[in-house]
């Protein structure tokens, strides 16, 4: 799964990333406060399509009903991407909402002496990752309900596992590119999610401070990817 990742670029780094024409405004003005470890519930920037071209918003990580949010249920954050296409919950979002959350990497955990270790996961070539989401946000529509996007995951390959057994389907920029077109079918979004996420053997990940476990906007700074050796920490 993926319950916190960096996200310390600005927009137009990430844009240029993926090959975006950043000669725009949106690309342009605006202060940007690095964010190394982003939590859900917070609204960190995501990518989209419209029109064909790429658009930037920033909204809220977790998605729940109209229903659960009456309830005050939990929102989730993560859709297997096994049950995104055929269950009855997130289907709507596969069809008419996939986008693009933009990133330097993301975290995992691990108990260790009966505690929550935390461990960064980044691509060995330090590009930024492009995880693969879905979300229920219309761009120029004014919606009732709350809006907000959840990540793709997938099993984790050979070799993560030892960390987690789910990891964010993490998309090449030609793949992300498709993933958010809102004209590609949805069984070809499907086999992009299914079979074109990065490997396992393209990323490396280290421990890091178990600062990263409190989830507090505060709780911000380039130290929290430093890493660390397990004892003292």
């Amino acid at each position: 799964m993926c319950g916190r990742f960096e996200q310390s670029e600005t927009p137009g780094y990430y844009a240029r990333a993926l090959g975006a024409d950043t000669h725009g405004l949106e690309w342009q003005g605006g202060d940007n406060i690095p964010k190394y470890n982003v939590s859900p519930g917070s609204s960190p920037l995501m990518l989209h399509r419209l029109q064909g071209t790429l658009h930037s918003d920033y909204v809220i990580w977790g998605y729940r009903t109209p229903k659960e949010a009456e309830e005050k249920k939990r929102p989730w954050i993560n859709a297997r991407v096994e049950k995104a296409l055929t269950g009855r919950y997130f289907r709507h979002m596969f069809q008419e909402g996939r986008v693009i959350i933009p990133g330097g990497g993301w975290f995992e955990w691990t108990l260790e002496q009966g505690r929550k270790q935390p461990w960064y996961i980044t691509r060995k070539d330090r590009a930024p990752i492009f995880m693969a989401g879905i979300t229920n946000f219309r761009p120029g529509i004014q919606q009732v309900v709350e809006v907000g996007f959840v990540i793709v995951t997938e099993d984790s390959g050979s070799g993560m596992v030892d960390i987690h057994d789910r990891r964010p389907v993490v998309l090449e920029p030609e793949d992300a590119w498709r993933w958010m077109d809102p004209e590609t079918p949805v069984e070809e979004a499907a086999h992009i999610a299914q079979s074109r996420s990065l490997p396992s053997e393209e990323f490396m990940w280290w421990r890091v401070s178990r600062e990263v476990n409190r989830a507090d906007p505060g709780n911000n700074g380039k130290h929290l990817l430093a890493p660390i050796n397990c004892e003292g920490n």
